[in-house]
């Protein structure tokens, strides 16, 4: 059983919003006692060959949340997406709310920094957030407490946030069919992910736990809310009967074979910023592209 202090007792209400561009679900969830929440994980639409960006699922959230006269206090990052591209300062134009993410957001600062041949301008230190969470930290929805958990392997600033009796997951598990995230990301490591898994895992079995993704594996719809008794009994790579070095051993070869996201390179420039699009010397919005450096 997890060290974490856990209140099952609190059910938020929970909205979830699903990209099929990206095949990432954000969530906007509800303390039971106000009209206090939350925004996790939001998307901000780009028409990569283009060079086009527009706010089609943002704004979606922003009518859900101003249509139900609700108050947005956070706005969390479960980690440093490299598939698709934040909306949390949009957002928080709109509706305000603090933007927060895992204090590792520095060293993924720091990697990257170098890939995209930042200036000394970029700053390091994580200061484009408005809160930086470590392991066990604590903060409010309303009336409702929320724990952080620090979960590396996919990538060093991968947070689980826990909410009553649901938390939300990332990227650091998958639907039981679907398994588990790639752990081969400049800070990733897949014994790491394993252990951060079991982490999870660790949480009472009736946690609803609520996903960053899902691809549908074998042609099934898309689902994004399962149990961790149900990951324990029935995830691929993780459940019952698979060992650590089994799933080191897996997770190595599969990842391997794994194309490049393919909008890792706008991801990385725009999520290290806090979903803030970088620009040139004259303020014009621009996307580097390296070469032979990812």
């Amino acid at each position: 059983m997890t060290d974490y202090p856990v209140n099952m007792a609190v059910k938020p209400d929970v909205k979830a919003f699903f990209d099929p561009a990206t095949n990432t679900i954000s969530y906007v969830v509800k303390d039971p006692a106000s009209d206090a929440v939350a925004v996790i994980d939001s998307v901000m639409d780009i028409e990569y060959a283009a060079g086009r960006i527009t706010y089609d699922n943002a704004d979606e959230i922003i009518a859900y949340v101003q249509g139900n006269n609700l108050s947005v206090e956070w706005l969390i990052e479960t980690h440093v997406h490299a598939d698709h591209l934040s909306a949390a300062p949009y957002i928080q134009g709109k509706l305000g709310g603090k933007i927060g993410i895992g204090e590792n957001i520095k060293i993924v600062q720091e990697v990257f920094g170098k890939v995209f041949n930042e200036s000394t301008e970029f700053q390091r230190d994580g200061s484009q957030f408005d809160q930086l969470f470590k392991d066990g930290d604590s903060y409010q929805i309303g009336e409702m407490t929320v724990v952080t958990l620090h979960t590396p392997g996919h990538t060093p600033a991968c947070m689980v946030h826990v909410m009553g009796d649901v938390a939300f997951v990332g990227d650091t598990l998958f639907m039981p069919d679907g398994g588990s995230a790639r752990a081969d990301f400049p800070g990733g490591d897949a014994a790491v992910l394993y252990d951060s898994i079991q982490k999870v895992l660790s949480l009472p079995d009736e946690m609803r736990l609520f996903m960053c993704h899902d691809y549908g594996p074998n042609g099934r719809n898309i689902e994004w809310e399962t149990t961790v008794g149900a990951e324990k009994e029935h995830n691929i790579h993780v459940g019952r009967g698979h060992s650590r070095d089994d799933f080191i051993r897996f997770r190595t070869e599969r990842d391997a074979q794994l194309a490049v996201p393919k909008l890792i390179i706008p991801s990385l420039q725009v999520n290290m910023r806090a979903g803030e699009v970088p620009t040139d010397k004259d303020g014009n919005p621009v996307l580097k592209v390296p070469v032979n450096a990812l």
